[in-house]
């Protein structure tokens, strides 16, 4: 069975192993091992309620109950930018005119923008390709909307992702070398990593302050503002079937796409609601809706793909998939219906 559950210590090694997959463009996954170390650490700390909201950071993994290997990992920052700047571009528009010469265009810009400074934040998603089939996917990334449904005073008022953008296979990004590489002297690689391990100083330092024109652009760097890594494709599809939509924020490196939502307005938190347990040993109703299915431990969060009739007053469950999710009879578990747009991703 594959469940959610929050990351531990132990799982350092195989996070390290998921980093060495990633072929770059995922900042918040590194490899680095003192980095992660902290990510971990910072999430437990949270957990424990040992640090301040500007500080606070969720870790999920995916776990094969099979082996206890973590295959997957998800995260959600509680409020970016309040203690080190969260910048993005924003895409807009300048209009240059001239009634006498009968001119008027409008052209496009990039602005430097901390406009989604105390937004939650929705990070760090990635699934070990061996593991990249079934609903595990969406299994890993959905599973943050339960827990922040569960525990919504924790979270705030808008929710964002920012999606991988466009580079090559030997970490060329057209968009950092039109725009980045003019203002950093460095690669996009070395740029991404420093970002990555918390090193974002040099970013204020270094970002103009002024609008860019799109037009000076490469054409390849204009034609890549906005769009995702082939990888991301999938991602970007179930957070837009949940709500999400691109309002003409990039990210500075990359050019990729920030989306956003807010957060009662997403389907799984909207939708979602509380059944009660009962464990029994007949098997699953296969012909019941595969459903999100989380318990509503805060310290032992779980979640699991289970059939189940999300209208009903109860949820029937195995003694096994009990003790995954850690629940007791009577219990409630927190279930929503998986979306049914998910099968175009």
């Amino acid at each position: 069975m594959m469940f959610i559950r929050p990351v531990e210590r132990d799982d350092l090694p195989q996070l390290l192993a998921l980093a060495g997959k990633t072929g770059g463009g995922l900042t918040s996954l590194p490899a680095d091992s003192n980095t992660l170390s902290a990510r971990i650490e910072r999430s437990i700390q949270t957990w424990q309620d040992a640090l301040p909201r500007a500080e606070q950071g969720y870790v999920f993994v995916l776990a094969d109950s099979e082996t206890g290997k973590a295959v997957g990992i998800c995260a959600i920052e509680v409020a970016v930018g309040l203690q080190d700047p969260w910048y993005n571009f924003r895409v807009g528009t300048q209009v240059h005119a001239s009634k006498e010469l009968s001119v008027y265009n409008n052209l496009p810009t990039l602005s430097l923008s901390n406009d989604h400074t105390g937004s939650s934040e929705l990070c760090t998603l990635f699934l070990d390709p061996d593991y990249r089939d079934g609903k595990n996917g969406y299994l890993l990334s959905k599973s943050r909307f339960l827990f922040m449904a569960e525990f919504r005073d924790r979270f705030m008022d808008k929710v964002v992702a920012e999606m991988r953008g466009i580079s090559d296979e030997q970490g060329r990004s057209p968009f950092w070398d039109s725009v980045g590489s003019r203002f950093f002297s460095m690669d996009f690689s070395t740029a991404d990593f420093l970002s990555g391990t918390g090193q974002k100083a040099f970013i204020a330092e270094l970002m103009p302050k002024h609008p860019l024109y799109i037009d000076y652009l490469s054409a390849e760097a204009q034609a890549v503002i906005g769009q995702v890594h082939p990888q991301t494709a999938p991602a970007r599809a179930v957070l837009e079937s949940e709500g999400f939509c691109y309002q003409n924020y990039v990210d500075i490196f990359d050019g990729g796409p920030t989306l956003e939502c807010d957060i009662d307005r997403v389907r799984a938190i909207r939708k979602s609601h509380l059944l009660r347990v009962e464990i029994n040993d007949g098997p699953p109703d296969a012909s019941q809706p595969l459903c999100l299915v989380a318990n509503t431990d805060y310290r032992q969060f779980r979640v699991m793909l289970l059939h189940a009739d999300p209208k009903a007053e109860s949820i029937g469950i195995s003694p096994a998939v009990a003790e995954e999710m850690k629940c007791q009879q009577g219990e409630n578990l927190r279930v929503v219906k998986l979306c049914v747009e998910e099968k175009k991703a």
